[in-house]
């Protein structure tokens, strides 16, 4: 089993340019969402059990979300019922066509989750645990996820995915300090090249990031760069995968399809132990990263975060 920890929200997209008729307002859709969430799905999906350890509210929004979390399969034994409202996005369109975002997180069940709350012991069968977004540097959700990491580091693949949205980090020197502390207990740095580029600026050397973090004690990073496949780096070197190309409809998702995808090929390898990271051999870790990007290639044809099957990629891959 890979523990997901992370937030679960609401996409809300508004339809600003057509009034309900009758009522003065905006037509809307509500659109189950969060990198943490889609990660514990897409795991599901490819064949891997996941379980996800967050703040679900039990407004009508959480019930949807924590509905739609066990109709996939994902455990919510370790999951907690807030009474905090549900984190929403809003989604809009603008004068120019293109989506404005405004986030509504401050005081929400995402959060709402501290050190007493985290299960006392883990069960054997999880292997991995899976930490995102930006519920790493909310509080106190942060602090247990931190002490989490540093209780299970060397003992299960801890996995990072910054999933790095700025307008959700209001002091961008806190992220790096939780996210160094997270990275000298993570096995796994998985991050997109816009991730890399918010996080440490446009002419920011990838590589130099990569072997620090490598310097610090993670196994492998894995940097997405969409239709430019991926990069991985090793202590024994760099590999890169090309891309896929298909017909884009949108990148919703891709990235943590990504992550869904190596971490169930690893496990369903087993290969989901600090050990067999250290020791992946390159043509294996490129087939990996091949079956990765294929994933992610899939969920870009399809509208908004729909994740595929492992009856999906593997009719891709053939």
């Amino acid at each position: 089993m890979i523990l997901v920890c992370g937030e679960a929200l609401i996409d809300l997209f508004v339809e600003t340019g057509r009034p309900a008729p009758g009522r003065g307002g905006l037509p809307a859709l509500a659109v189950a969402g969060g990198s943490p969430f889609n990660l514990a799905i897409g795991l599901r999906r490819l064949g891997a059990d996941s379980a996800f350890l967050a703040g679900l509210s039990s407004d009508a929004f959480g019930r949807m979300l924590a509905d739609r979390l066990a109709a996939e399969g994902v455990d919510l034994t370790v999951a907690k019922e807030s009474a905090r409202p549900t984190p929403l996005a809003i989604v809009s369109t603008g004068a120019d066509g293109h989506p404005a975002y405004s986030f509504h997180a401050a005081a929400c069940a995402h959060a709402d989750l501290g050190v007493a709350d985290l299960p006392a012991a883990l069960p054997e069968r999880v292997r991995a645990i899976a930490m995102g977004s930006f519920s790493l540097v909310a509080e106190p959700v942060g602090t247990a996820y931190a002490a989490l990491a540093a209780r299970e580091a060397r003992r299960r693949v801890i996995s990072l995915d910054p999933n790095l949205r700025l307008g959700l980090i209001p002091d961008l020197h806190r992220w790096h300090a939780r996210f160094g502390e997270l990275a000298a207990h993570a096995d796994i740095v998985k991050l997109s090249d816009e991730d890399l580029r918010a996080a440490y600026g446009a002419e920011a050397d990838e590589g130099e990031i990569a072997r620090g973090w490598l310097a610090a004690g993670v196994a492998l990073v894995v940097v997405t760069a969409g239709s430019d496949g991926a990069r991985a780096y090793q202590a024994g070197g760099t590999l890169a995968v090309p891309g896929r190309e298909v017909a884009v409809i949108d990148t919703v998702g891709a990235g943590d399809t990504f992550h869904a995808a190596l971490l169930a090929r690893l496990d369903r390898d087993g290969r989901l132990s600090r050990d067999a990271l250290l020791s992946l051999e390159p043509g294996l870790l490129r087939d990996i990263l091949s079956e990765a990007v294929a994933a992610a290639s899939l969920t870009c044809t399809r509208l908004g975060a729909d994740l595929p099957t492992r009856d999906d990629l593997l009719s891709a891959l053939a």
